[in-house]
């Protein structure tokens, strides 16, 4: 650089840091820079020059995004090594051009991610990184179209826990489209884009607001493995899915059956990788229910939790559908499973680093590690029949878990098996006043359609999609993720930055 003000890398600084020579100081990022996610807040006071120099954001050397395009064909698209032109320095100090470091064996978790490309040869890269082995439980989808189809795609639908976006933009374009993104992006999805650019003062820009890594050519499906483990397998940010547990008032008001559907729903309805664990070892049905019968459960990673890695627990792991898997209860009277609340700690510590959600089937027991496991998890989902007896022990679970968790919403209250004939029932409206609280669902009493899935070993959805019940199992499913797909969806905290 000529005066060390430059923020951008000249050619000669470049070649300079290739051969191992010192590196040009770069500006320090303002000290006001705030940190956080795709989403975080932002306060733009107008003192970066990158925002008030029009012409440091010139697009005219850059192509327009195409229009959305189909679904990307790996097969009409080949990998040409993506030697385009030289990385800018990344987050980590190396150039993109080369693997600084070594690429982590670990498995990436059960992960969405959903990439936008606008070349060809960049979407047969992400289908190439896709099939390798440390992506092997993660779904990845790839399409043509870039930041454009991106925005047309999540209006009406959830964004995935990873999204790669290629925009060859570097200027109020990119930016316009970003606000866009941010209006119909979940708060929670990490955003990695892929520019052409070789760009610092526009690399810190979108560090700035939350994208979580910034890409460009020179590049290798290895480069894109090792940034999206480095997301998901911060050491100091272990990656952790959320866990719903799911327990009943009292014995027969059917938890298992919502817990099971909506675990389902959460899979099939939000396109999500969950587990569903049957913690009821002696009763549980969640095999029955989805016809499994797996020699293998969690009894015996109880037994030995000390031994439960990564690999012993995929072969512990029922896969039910393409995204939900199970995590089956032993279903027999001849032990007694006796462990410890720290045991049950352990094990389902170790489940949860497997996919985005953990659904919990409690047993309708009241035992230390039943407490502890309950008020440990994100969610609680309390499913009542509508009589009195219901409604006290509701009342004392909603009491001793809001007075544990004060800083947690209070429980999601299920009312099942709502208008039974010839039964006198409590009305929905003393229900919500007793425990402070609107039912988040009201199942009706349907003994034929949930008799015909429970003997199937079907869910509501599969045997009657357009059943009150499948509609509520959805609605459900959406309320305990924060993934709810409406066409109104409130913007993230992304948008708030922009004013939005």
């Amino acid at each position: 650089m000529d005066d060390g003000d430059d923020p951008f890398l000249e050619a000669e600084d470049v070649e300079r840091m290739l051969l191992g020579e010192a590196a040009p100081a770069r500006p320090a990022p303002p000290m006001n820079a705030p940190q956080g996610g795709f989403g975080a807040a932002y306060d733009d006071d107008g003192d970066d020059p990158y925002l008030e120099d029009e012409d440091a954001f010139d697009d005219s050397d850059y192509p327009a995004s195409p229009a959305p395009r189909a679904t990307f064909d790996p097969s009409a698209a080949e990998y040409d090594g993506m030697h385009d032109e030289v990385a800018p320095v990344g987050a980590s100090g190396a150039f993109y051009g080369e693997v600084d470091g070594e690429v982590s064996d670990q498995p990436v978790p059960r992960i969405t991610v959903a990439a936008f490309c606008e070349r060809p040869e960049t979407g047969a890269l992400v289908h190439n990184a896709g099939n390798d082995r440390r992506l092997a439980k993660a779904h990845v989808t790839v399409e043509l179209g870039g930041l454009p189809a991106a925005i047309e795609r999540y209006h009406d639908e959830s964004t995935p826990n990873l999204l790669i976006v290629e925009s060859g933009m570097r200027g109020r374009g990119l930016f316009d489209q970003l606000e866009e993104l941010a209006g119909v992006c979940d708060a929670d999805t990490k955003v990695i884009i892929v520019g052409a650019a070789n760009d610092i003062g526009l690399y810190r820009e979108l560090m700035k607001r939350g994208v979580s890594e910034y890409l460009v050519p020179p590049m290798t499906p290895l480069h894109l493995i090792r940034t999206i483990s480095e997301l998901f397998l911060d050491p100091d940010q272990p990656f952790a899915g959320k866990s719903i547990a799911f327990i009943g008032s009292k014995g027969g008001v059917g938890s298992s059956t919502v817990a099971h559907n909506c675990a389902w729903a959460l899979t099939e309805g939000i396109q999500t990788d969950a587990v569903l664990v049957d913690l009821d070892l002696s009763f549980g049905t969640a095999g029955l229910d989805f016809n499994q019968d797996p020699a293998q459960t969690l009894g015996d990673a109880l037994a030995e939790p000390d031994r439960l890695d990564d690999a012993l627990l995929d072969r512990l792991l029922v896969r039910c559908t393409e995204r939900l898997s199970l995590f089956s209860a032993p279903a027999t009277l001849d032990k007694d499973w006796e462990f410890s609340p720290s045991e049950y700690e352990i094990v389902l510590d170790k489940v949860r680093r497997q996919a985005p959600f953990m659904a919990l089937d409690l047993p309708h027991i009241w035992m230390p590690w039943v407490k502890q496991t309950l008020l440990s998890a994100d969610q609680v989902v309390v499913t009542v029949t509508p009589d009195l007896a219901s409604l006290r022990n509701a009342k004392n679970l909603f009491d001793l878990i809001t007075s544990a968790r004060p800083n947690d919403e209070p429980p999601k209250v299920v009312i099942n098996m709502a208008g039974m004939p010839k039964r006198p029932e409590i009305p929905v409206k003393d229900f919500a006043e007793a425990l402070g609280t609107q039912p988040a669902l009201v199942l009706p009493f349907e003994p034929q359609l949930f008799g015909k899935a429970a003997n199937n070993g079907q869910m509501i959805t599969e045997l009657d999609a357009k059943s009150k019940a499948a509609e509520g199992f959805t609605h459900l499913a959406g309320l305990v993720s924060g993934r709810a797909s409406t066409p109104q969806r409130s913007r993230s905290l992304f948008g708030k930055m922009f004013g939005g």
